[in-house]
């Protein structure tokens, strides 16, 4: 059995707008174009998780509780629209805590892979930063930036770096149908 395609996706100004350091689930909003590209991506067979770094919960600014609570909130929106996630993996850790699992390090990687059996020749990681672009490359998986969220910002940095430089999920998604089909044995050598 080949396994399957997974689409490793950042949450904040990715799939829903950047509120910086977001507590309150009344402020989980989708961006424009995220329905659309997960629906389309969920629909064709790729496995959908989140991997995303959560440093106000290192610095303070919210606990454990309200994190989950947001992404609660997401999990409910996503489901009116019949898109699911198999996994959300975070960081909770400031960046000077030195953890392992801060992207780009491949620590939220490397959870996804024990507990769904990702693997990086049959991964996306698709994220508004240049820290969401080296995990992809740093793992091995294809790498998208989104220009929503900090990709306008990240561009300049990471544009060269990424497989492709889209303007939304729904331009993610076009991407990756188009040059990584759910049924293919691996990725493609060139895109």
């Amino acid at each position: 059995m080949t396994a399957p395609w997974y689409v490793l996706l950042d949450r904040d100004g990715t799939i829903i707008e950047d509120r910086h350091y977001l507590a309150d689930p009344d402020g989980v909003t989708l961006l424009p174009g995220a329905v659309a590209g997960l629906g389309r991506l969920a629909q064709a067979g790729y496995r959908l998780a989140i991997v995303t770094n959560q440093s106000g919960i290192g610095r303070g600014l919210f606990d454990l509780d309200a994190m989950h609570r947001v992404h609660e909130r997401l999990a409910v929106l996503l489901a009116r629209h019949d898109i699911h996630l198999d996994g959300i993996f975070f960081c909770p850790h400031a960046p000077e805590e030195g953890c392992d699992c801060r992207k780009p390090l491949p620590g939220l990687f490397g959870q996804a892979a024990r507990s769904l059996g990702v693997r990086p020749e049959r991964a996306c990681i698709v994220g508004d930063k240049e820290a969401d672009v080296d995990l992809g490359r740093n793992v091995g998986a294809r790498t998208l930036l989104v220009r929503t969220g900090h990709g306008r910002d990240a561009e300049a940095r990471a544009g060269n770096k990424a497989d492709a430089v889209v303007d939304d999920l729904a331009a993610a998604a076009d991407w990756i149908l188009a040059r990584c089909p759910p049924d293919a044995a691996a990725l493609p050598e060139s895109a």
